[in-house]
């Protein structure tokens, strides 16, 4: 693929070195030019560009139009957002992502169409959170703009679907269970495929049936 990172700073240079270290095309835009003489150095074959990521110019120099993907990553919201815009709609990028540096800034990343705004904040609360409340069940990945959302569930010893098999167990509407990990065995369930005790289940549902979805693997929470 073909990387368009903007904003050259820690987390966009160490999200350029991981893309080239697996082999992706990578083009960074930062406007420090001391920033961009130290990311040519440091990452080779990488296309450097001094400029103002939020200047269609600059996009154009760092041949967006051929883009998978474009990166907000600088520090300023309102500069993420105005990429990932033009990203869009100028250069016709299929998929955007962004650094969210003020989570109160959500919202408007969202009705500015940006695929996924990355809340970093949010995410370390929802971890202790959940870390806190039940500690066998992980948020796996919410996607589709917050609509869908997979989670990782180890099934204790009390939970109402032991020893059923996948028919039998009723879930939320929109819901589906996706693999079951047992010690070394990855099981794609089918309707006669049973659940044991201290399996770990991989499932999908719409974000507002989660909490349903998990009462229905482990009980009550």
């Amino acid at each position: 693929m073909y990387i368009v990172i903007a904003g050259g700073g820690r987390l966009g240079s160490l999200l350029a070195k991981k893309l080239k270290e697996d082999k992706h095309n990578v083009c960074l835009i930062d406007k420090s030019l001391k920033v961009c003489q130290k990311l040519a150095e440091e990452i080779k074959d990488a296309l450097v560009i001094n400029g103002d990521a939020s200047d269609p110019e600059v996009l154009k120099q760092g041949k967006t139009e051929k883009a998978d993907v474009v990166v907000g990553a600088t520090p300023a919201d309102e500069d993420n957002i105005i990429i990932c815009h033009l990203a869009k709609e100028m250069f016709k990028v299929r998929r955007t992502v962004a650094r969210i540096n003020n989570p109160k800034h959500l919202a408007f990343y969202k009705y500015m169409g940006v695929d996924a705004p990355i809340d970093s904040t949010s995410i370390i609360a929802r971890i202790v959170e959940e870390e806190a409340s039940f500690s066998d069940v992980m948020n796996l990945l919410s996607i589709k703009k917050g609509r869908l959302s997979i989670v990782r569930v180890d099934i204790p010893q009390e939970s109402p679907i032991i020893n059923k098999k996948v028919k039998e167990i009723k879930l939320p509407p929109n819901s589906v269970l996706i693999s079951i990990i047992r010690e070394t065995e990855i099981i794609i369930p089918r309707g006669d495929t049973e659940v044991l005790a201290d399996d770990e289940v991989i499932a999908a549902t719409l974000i507002d049936n989660e909490k349903d979805l998990i009462n229905s693997l482990i009980g009550k929470i």
